[in-house]
């Protein structure tokens, strides 16, 4: 294995050559040299591993050096040296973007602690991660097998969300696919918990019940408008935001916010944006939304935007609550929309309440299953998080976020339901009447293994629109998808390793509400 090459700048470098001798020892190779010129010429002509460099050198100045040496080498980590404890030196090196900065006088210890933050920071976290999730994994194994309810279900969830990010740095493909095995086995539980207890949630038959779609206005915006006092208050529904994409997004927004909670609630069946997200704003189960306001409420059947009517149904459901305010909403569907929203924000600031519905996860979902770019680009779920993030820091939504922080405006975020990574085609058959989406199916005609699927035969009892009297539902489990015999091969390749939601899964249920207080 080739030694970790170490170029050392310092005046004063022959008294420190027991330090030198120090680290030749423990196996390192040592280049030294006294000026700054000299260190330049090096590292110019020769590879080194990091650079340690004396801030007070006559002629070229370690700053100075520094400096220099990040023009052309801008990733070679340098640690400064100094004797000085002066803030300003301090800021200047920082601000240079150094690895590390050490005071004089320096003991050998420290250098070898500093060689290791920088050099092998990162193996030493990837193998204290795999040994600290095979500790994890067992415990996490005992869970799955005990009879959990919504609340441990999700401390399980966000656990299994916890070892995906940390062990996506590791390079140990084994440990990756171990805790792979165990999202999955999660998922086929998770499936089974939501089939024995969805019906009782939604028709109130049982006391103990999660946060879901209908009733999270109710119970988590309401309460912090009321102690809001007449500030503003903004919600962000940021669409098929995944709760691994929220602790993804988490560090940028934590810049300017302090997160206050950080929870999740069950998006309601289907886990799509024209049922979940219309429950969300009205406040009201899709058949009871059908029911009491036809107006705003559009079939699958029918031709027409089947999310047009969001803004008069939270108009209404804050009416049935007795919130007399004034309220925005605001619904961004490309580029041009969120930089117009950027622009309007200071006349947002008079409303009590104000609604942003961001659009572009959804979106680059459905262009990762139709683009072959797209796909290359997040072709696993690391990937994805990855590209998702590379946007979010770069997009008029977090310019929005900045924005409401600078004016110390409470934030919510959060979305409509998830999406799932599926891989497992189940044989469906239905005339041209079913519905397209891959994740559930709903018709007169359906064809299916009753055992393959959760089946609501009576739509009534999952407050679901029923088209006609024969009309049942059907929810795909985990990483399944629907697929029609007639062009199986085809069709199935076509859609084997996309997201996708409307069924039932961790990702798609269990989804964030993020409450956040700016930082003073």
């Amino acid at each position: 294995m080739e030694k970790v090459s170490i170029l050392w700048a310092d005046d004063e470098i022959d008294i420190l050559k027991p330090h030198v001798i120090f680290l030749e020892q423990k196996g390192y190779e040592v280049v030294t040299t006294n000026n700054g010129d000299e260190a330049l010429d090096l590292v110019v002509s020769r590879h080194f591993d990091i650079v340690f460099l004396d801030e007070n050198m006559p002629g070229l100045s370690g700053i100075e050096t520094l400096e220099k040496i990040k023009i052309d080498f801008p990733n070679l980590p340098v640690v400064m040296i100094t004797k000085s404890e002066e803030e300003s030196i301090m800021e200047d090196a920082i601000g240079s973007n150094i690895a590390d900065y050490l005071i004089k006088p320096v003991k050998p210890n420290q250098i070898l602690l500093s060689l290791k933050r920088n050099l092998e920071n990162k193996k030493l976290v990837s193998e204290k991660s795999t040994l600290s999730y095979q500790q994890e994994f067992r415990n996490i194994g005992m869970e799955l097998s005990n009879r959990m309810n919504f609340q441990e279900w999700t401390e399980v969830y966000k656990k299994l969300v916890r070892w995906e990010t940390e062990l996506e740095k590791s390079k140990d493909d084994g440990i990756i696919q171990v805790l792979q095995m165990q999202k999955d086995e999660a998922n086929t539980v998770f499936s089974k918990f939501i089939e024995k207890n969805y019906l009782d949630w939604v028709g109130g038959k049982s006391d103990s019940k999660p946060i879901m779609s209908h009733t999270l206005f109710r119970d988590k915006v309401l309460p912090y408008l009321d102690k809001n006092g007449d500030n503003s208050l903004f919600v962000l529904v940021i669409d098929n935001l995944r709760y691994d994409q929220w602790k993804a997004i988490q560090p940028l927004i934590e810049e300017y916010y302090r997160v206050e909670q950080d929870e999740i609630y069950y998006s309601i069946l289907p886990t799509t944006t024209q049922y979940a997200r219309n429950a969300l704003f009205a406040g009201l189960m899709p058949g009871e939304i059908r029911k009491k306001y036809p107006s705003y409420w559009t079939d699958e059947e029918e031709e027409g935007t089947k999310n047009q009517f969001e803004s008069e149904l939270l108009g209404e459901q804050l009416k049935r609550f007795g919130k007399n305010i004034r309220f925005s909403y605001n619904k961004i569907l490309n580029l041009n929309a969120g930089k117009r929203l950027v622009e309007n924000l200071p006349n947002l600031l008079e409303n009590r309440l104000n609604i942003i519905v961001y659009n572009f996860i959804d979106m680059l979902s459905h262009a990762r299953t139709e683009m072959d770019m797209i796909r290359e680009l997040a072709e696993d779920e690391a990937a994805y998080r990855s590209l998702m993030l590379s946007w979010f820091e770069h997009s008029s939504l977090f310019d929005i976020i900045r924005y409401i922080a600078q004016k110390k405006q409470q934030l919510i975020i959060t979305t409509d339901h998830g999406s799932v990574y599926v891989k497992d085609p189940v044989k469906i058959l239905g005339d041209r009447t079913v519905n397209t989406n891959l994740r559930y199916k709903y018709g007169r005609s359906l064809k299916y293994n009753a055992k393959e699927v959760f089946e609501v035969k009576n739509p009534e009892e999952a407050f679901l629109p029923r088209a006609n009297v024969s009309t049942a539902w059907v929810f795909a489990r985990s990483t399944d998808f629907f697929a029609y015999p007639n062009n199986y091969n085809h069709y199935v390749n076509y859609y084997r390793n996309t997201f996708q939601h409307g069924g039932i899964s961790m990702q798609e249920i269990m989804v964030p509400v993020i409450t956040l207080k700016p930082k003073a």
